[in-house]
């Protein structure tokens, strides 16, 4: 049987590149592998694809065959003489097939810098410390390098030696049977972990581990402004990183405690009043707490229930900008439910003074309140 030429079969020209070969194997060995097709000559069609890129990969092979075509690449006996360490094809099969260790330095992968995880604290906080800001001493643990051993994790006196299973390189090589002949396969190496080095004599204070858990208190600066769920970023303060990756950040989430007398909705305030009819039918001026300390608000004779009134300029400062919002305060109307003798007579006379007809409501107190507030 006549085999074809490797660059048909790759569907490229002589004139490609090392990309344009790599690019098509990549094409044609996602179609015609077995796992993923299961047609007849799906095996046969995958044998010669791979025995063309083997040949016009590598620089001579590929020069040999352009001189002498298959006659040049046949070794001892007439087979086709591309006996070559399928670690190069790493990032191919890899990518396509998950085989996840053809090639692929385990050590160089695992000892790359990584960055330390975050850290994250609740931190609890008054209303009033959230809407003014303040300076808070937090207390965090986490790893740190170990005081003892400086991070190597050896017993101070001795040193980690080189792995004897690996001789240094993290990784051993095996082989493995497939479709395609033997293939190497590298992988992490069990005794060391992919480190390359052993601990004979592990740290007492971190059992190895070269970091050890430490507990630090920092205060922290809170602004003014923040609300439940805020959360502050402390850069640098997380996780140590791995093998000289950066370290992790702090995040502190801020968390409001319930207020005796305020609400609050963004950067608004929000406080029920109530006041008695006397003073809803003829204004008044009362004492109302803000969180600046007691402050005076003016009733309007005539207020009606759900009446919303506002204080400017007593509300949260503003997270991010200048200024601070207002403070809402609703107004509810208390209606007496014991009367003494002369509160009876004067209600009496008022009765009959206002008469005994009445209107029916258009909208409730509700949803007047509701679209008062904007809610």
């Amino acid at each position: 049987m006549t085999q074809r030429d490797y660059y048909e079969v790759l569907g490229v020209s002589r004139s490609a590149t090392s990309e344009d070969l790599k690019s098509a194997f990549r094409r044609l060995a996602r179609q015609y592998h077995p796992d993923v097709n299961d047609a007849s000559d799906a095996e046969e069609r995958f044998k010669e694809i791979n025995e063309a890129y083997a040949v016009l990969s590598d620089a001579d092979k590929r020069a040999a065959y352009d001189r002498f075509g298959h006659a040049g690449v046949r070794g001892a006996g007439g087979a086709p003489d591309f006996n070559v360490d399928f670690s190069d094809f790493a990032d191919i099969f890899g990518d396509l097939f998950g085989f996840g260790g053809f090639g692929r330095s385990s050590r160089r992968s695992r000892n790359v810098p990584r960055r330390g995880a975050d850290l994250q604290y609740r931190l609890d906080l008054s209303f009033e410390e959230a809407v003014f800001g303040v300076e808070k001493e937090i207390e965090i643990t986490r790893d740190e390098t170990c005081s003892t051993c400086s991070g190597s994790g050896a017993e101070p006196g001795s040193s980690p030696v080189r792995c004897t299973t690996c001789n240094g390189t993290g990784e051993v090589r095996q082989v493995r049977q497939t479709i395609l002949g033997s293939m190497v396969q590298v992988a992490t190496c069990p005794t060391c972990n992919g480190q390359g080095e052993t601990i004979e004599s592990p740290c007492h204070t971190c059992q190895g581990r070269g970091v050890e858990r430490v507990s630090r208190k920092k205060v922290v600066s809170i602004p003014a402004g923040v609300d439940m769920g805020t959360q502050i970023r402390l850069a640098g303060e997380g996780q140590p990183g791995l093998n000289g990756g950066p370290v992790g950040n702090l995040y502190i989430v801020i968390n409001v405690k319930t207020h005796k007398f305020f609400r609050r909705k963004d950067d608004e305030i929000l406080l029920d009043l109530n006041i008695n009819v006397a003073q809803a039918a003829l204004g008044a001026e009362v004492e109302v707490p803000t969180v600046d300390g007691p402050a005076n608000l003016k009733i309007p004779s005539g207020t009606q229930p759900g009446k919303v009134l506002t204080l400017r300029g007593k509300g949260v400062p503003h997270l991010r900008g200048n200024g601070r919002g207002d403070q809402r305060v609703v107004v509810n109307v208390e209606v007496p439910s014991r009367l003494n003798p002369e509160q009876r007579e004067l209600f009496e006379k008022l009765a009959k003074s206002l008469g005994s007809e009445v209107s029916p409501q258009e909208r409730s107190f509700f949803e007047w309140l509701k679209e008062t507030l904007g809610g």
